[in-house]
């Protein structure tokens, strides 16, 4: 009964080992596929990859759909290297070439390579670094203004003033006396008149300018420390323990002991 064993690499190099590890296992060129994004150097090509590599993984996996979305999506952005086994023995053995020289399974690979800020590419595995930048600028804002408005109000004063008044006083003498002759001159009709004056206030008002109120602008700078906070990405850099794999001549030199 045939097998396929689906091996995802994010590095194509450790793609290529792999490759070579099956071969020299005894896994000839027609039972091993490898598909990169390295081998397609124009976008029209990359698609017409994608698509077939996409409809590979949906016919292999049409019953699990977040498998096959897992695996095309690795696909998508890492190598993909394929083994065809006539039998479980050999694609259990190809599988542990696969995993022994990097490959990650359809979950983790999708993981790994949409992780944000991560660009999985076949030189590589990168970490995107940025930095802002702080730039102060200034505009000009209107903080307030004065307004000279004249207006006319009234106001009552008072100033005192002495007036003259005239009044006639008519005196009024009982006399009993024989008349004389100068009496008789003066005992005809008359008419004897005399005038009352009084002295009226008489109001007139001069205008003086007192006071002049004037409008205009002074300019004066100052310094301003604009405190902010302006973000980076810090990459460091550990590295990481690998296991301990006996060579062929460690095997050969403890069966040689023993």
């Amino acid at each position: 009964m045939s097998q396929t064993v689906i091996g995802v690499f994010a590095n194509n190099s450790q793609a290529q080992q792999a490759v070579s590890a099956l071969k020299s296992a005894g896994y000839n060129d027609a039972s091993i596929d490898v598909s990169s994004r390295d081998n397609h150097t124009d976008t029209n090509s990359l698609n017409t990859r994608n698509e077939k590599v996409g409809g590979f993984f949906s016919s292999l996996f049409s019953d699990d759909e977040k498998t096959r979305d897992y695996y095309t999506e690795a696909s998508q952005r890492g190598t993909v290297v394929t083994v065809h086994t006539n039998d479980m023995s050999s694609a259990e053995r190809a599988a542990d070439i696969l995993d022994e020289y990097g490959a990650i399974d359809g979950e983790q690979a999708y993981t790994s390579l949409r992780n944000k800020g991560i660009d999985a590419t076949d030189m590589g595995t990168s970490l995107e670094v940025i930095k802002e930048d702080l730039m102060v600028g200034k505009r000009e804002v209107t903080t307030g203004g004065v307004r000279l408005r004249s207006r006319i109000i009234s106001k009552p004063v008072s100033e005192s003033v002495r007036l003259r008044e005239e009044e006639v006083i008519v005196s009024r003498t009982p006399v009993d006396r024989p008349a004389t002759s100068a009496d008789l001159d003066t005992f005809q009709e008359g008419v004897v008149e005399m005038t009352e004056t009084a002295e009226v206030p008489v109001v007139h008002k001069t205008a003086r300018v007192v006071e002049e109120v004037s409008i205009g602008k002074q300019a004066h700078e100052n310094v301003e420390t604009i405190t902010e906070t302006v973000r980076e990405t810090e990459v460091d850099v550990e590295r990481l323990a690998g296991e301990t794999v006996a060579t062929t001549q460690d095997k050969l030199a403890t069966t040689s002991n023993s």
